[in-house]
């Protein structure tokens, strides 16, 4: 692949997922850590676990972030609206939110509009950004097209692929509908099957800036290696 890029370039599209229910305390105080010693762009954590990781954080360039509505998107708005104003209070800096899926496939726009507004409004009054993410394998391309002109009304940070959960991840297909589809002010991020530098650098190149990933240790090495650093 011809293009040149800097450790930076490539560090500053992960977030470092935090997210497998099974970690434990030990497991993720040393995700921290090597998100910080790799310098990535944030590290996306349990809810729980936020605020000792916005700590561990503190001072550095990484960003502290977490999930809202995750994995599934069926909580109630309120619920949501809660969840993103613990974690604003624990010292998020980025929410990744799932739409309601439900209402998304049911045609309710009116209520997902709302909804996307309501938790990115939350958002920005402290100032702080928003990733909303759609689950693209249940969606079809006029589902995912509609939520992309929702987030770009709703002035969302980013438009998001995939939980990581659900049966299906990031694609090129998806990755370049939601590009030609938001805004250029959102930014849009792939998440769920990014496990090595090429495939990194591949989303780079259909104008992906961000990247969820848990082989970061592994990406990031391989490109120190490739830039000699």
């Amino acid at each position: 692949m011809t293009m040149t890029y800097t450790y930076l370039d490539m560090a500053k599209m992960i977030d470092h997922s935090l997210l497998n229910p099974i970690l434990t305390d030990k497991e993720l105080e040393a995700g921290c850590e090597l998100a910080l010693a790799y310098d990535v762009a944030s590290v996306c954590i349990l809810p729980y676990y936020l605020k000792r990781c916005a700590q561990l954080l503190k001072g550095s360039a990484v960003k502290a972030s977490t999930t809202i509505g995750f994995p599934h998107g069926g909580h109630t708005t309120a619920i949501k609206l809660a969840e993103a104003k613990q974690a604003l209070d624990d010292g998020g800096e980025e929410l990744d939110m799932v739409v309601n899926i439900s209402k998304v496939k049911s045609g309710d726009w009116g209520y997902v509009r709302d909804e996307i507004g309501a938790l990115t409004d939350l958002t920005h009054t402290r100032g702080q950004k928003i990733k909303v993410i759609f689950e693209n394998c249940y969606l079809n391309d006029e589902q995912k097209i509609a939520l992309c002109k929702i987030c770009g009304d709703a002035k969302s940070d980013w438009v998001k692929t995939s939980t990581g959960y659900g049966t299906g991840g990031a694609t090129h297909a998806d990755l370049k509908l939601m590009r030609a589809h938001a805004p250029a002010f959102v930014q849009v991020k792939a998440a769920g099957g990014i496990r090595d530098l090429d495939a990194l650098l591949a989303v780079r190149e259909l104008g992906v800036t961000r990247s969820g990933a848990s082989k970061t240790k592994e990406m990031l090495d391989e490109c120190k290696k490739r830039l000699g650093a």
